[in-house]
């Protein structure tokens, strides 16, 4: 098909829900580490990772040896029967989650998924039922997973009964007006009311992203979520991780973005840079949790043989290749660029996140903090002139996300910061009236 005949179709037999950063949808014909190419040929470096999910690289040579392998040997048999790839998986994401207390596993096809069998097993384990989430948090597209989600951007249909929402800790934008940390994190403490006054004064868990990632990468002081927690389990509830974008070392020196905070979960959930962009979903969590699940359950494709394969193999790759000190390292070398582009362009607000998970909110005015979604929009597309692919989130679609492959190096680091220097050169002024 033409670059023209793909538009086409993609406008004719594609749900319009679908949508696309950049004034005209960008076709990606092949990727390779850490490069995409469009169908006319151009080059771009890709800091965004098909959405925190390519997490070693595009088309990983290492681990696509062992799915080539695996689809010549058994593509899918489905869950009830039983293969080799599935229980090896486990058996692997067994031995790195926090303090090694969560050691069974479900497999799907998404985070979304994932996290409707977190809920799923939080109400059965506990017997209640109303689940906690945060505002500006990010769920996934499913219904119940909507209903957790505090973005209302995210939120299609009718509200669904049993969730309430929290307020998150955005620092930045601070809900209640303080600033951290002579605030004492209100933000944590206003938990116990918002349990009393909202739900039932009980609560089958409390669910949350260490790093808000559609948010805008919106990360927690150290302390918020050990004083969640205990409010959390004195009414009855337990803690679910969504790791859909935290995991498998993107943070830095850990394997899971919740063991920064020193918190282990009960569940938790995690999909996208597991497999390197097969489709996969992961539940796992405390045995007693797990076997709560009682009746039938199925997922058609969870753990398939191909999809378990490409998981193993992308985690046996972030050990050999020691990818969780990288992260630490390369992205603290990634901050220090965004901090000296913050020094430089008065609209960067906020430079924030944890390793290779980090982002810069654009304002109008440092002082007012007025949210430039306008300013966001223009950088984007010129970074996409540039040659530079990178995302964008929050609630006021303000926010600069990157989050590369876990793999790369300092050169790269160098590459992207020139090129999204130039971009923001490029945008240091934006009319009054294009403002979003």
């Amino acid at each position: 098909m033409t670059k023209d005949e793909i538009l086409l179709a993609q406008k004719e037999f594609l749900f319009p829900a679908v949508f696309h950063y950049y004034k005209e949808p960008l076709v990606i014909a092949r990727a390779k580490n850490q490069y995409v190419w469009d169908i006319d040929g151009r080059q771009y470096l890709d800091f965004f990772g098909g959405i925190v999910t390519v997490s070693v690289g595009h088309c990983n040579d290492v681990v696509n040896e062992k799915v080539h392998r695996q689809l010549d040997t058994l593509q899918h048999v489905s869950t009830v029967l039983v293969n080799e790839p599935q229980a090896a998986l486990a058996r692997k994401i067994a031995s790195l989650t926090p303090t090694g207390q969560l050691t069974k596993s479900f497999f799907t096809n998404s985070g979304s998924e994932a996290n409707e069998t977190a809920i799923l097993a939080a109400r059965c384990y506990t017997g209640n039922t109303e689940i906690v989430a945060l505002r500006h948090s990010y769920h996934g597209r499913s219904a119940a997973a909507m209903a957790l989600s505090g973005l209302s951007t995210w939120r299609l249909g009718p509200p669904q009964a049993g969730f309430v929402h929290a307020h998150n800790a955005y620092c930045y934008r601070c809900p209640f007006g303080l600033t951290y940390p002579s605030c004492e994190v209100k933000c944590a403490q206003d938990m116990e009311d918002l349990i009393r006054t909202t739900t039932n004064g009980t609560v089958a868990g409390f669910i949350a992203e260490p790093i808000q990632g559609v948010g805008g990468y919106i990360t927690p002081p150290h302390e918020y979520f050990s004083i969640v927690e205990g409010i959390v389990r004195n009414h009855g509830g337990i803690f679910i991780s969504d790791e859909v974008q935290t995991g498998w070392g993107r943070t830095g020196g850990k394997w899971f973005g919740i063991e920064q905070y020193g918190v282990t979960p009960d569940i938790l959930t995690s999909a996208k840079g597991l497999a390197n962009g097969s489709p996969i979903g992961l539940t796992v969590a405390r045995p007693e949790i797990a076997d709560s699940v009682r009746g039938l359950t199925i997922s058609t494709f969870g753990g398939n043989p191909v999809t378990a394969t490409a998981a193993k193999a992308v985690i046996d790759f972030i050990e050999d290749q020691n990818l969780l000190a990288n992260c630490a390292n390369t992205g603290a070398y990634l901050r220090a660029g965004l901090e000296h582009l913050q020094q430089k362009y008065e609209h960067i607000g906020d430079v924030r996140g944890m390793g290779l998970l980090q982002a810069m909110e654009l304002v109008e005015d440092r002082k007012t903090k007025a949210p430039a979604a306008a300013e966001a929009a223009a950088i984007m597309e010129a970074a996409r002139e540039n040659g530079l692919l990178i995302g964008k989130g929050g609630l006021y679609g303000n926010v600069l996300r990157m989050s590369p492959p876990m793999n790369i190096g300092r050169s790269e680091v160098d590459e992207f910061v020139k090129l999204l220097d130039r971009s923001l050169a490029a945008c240091q002024t934006v009319p009054a009236g294009a403002r979003a």
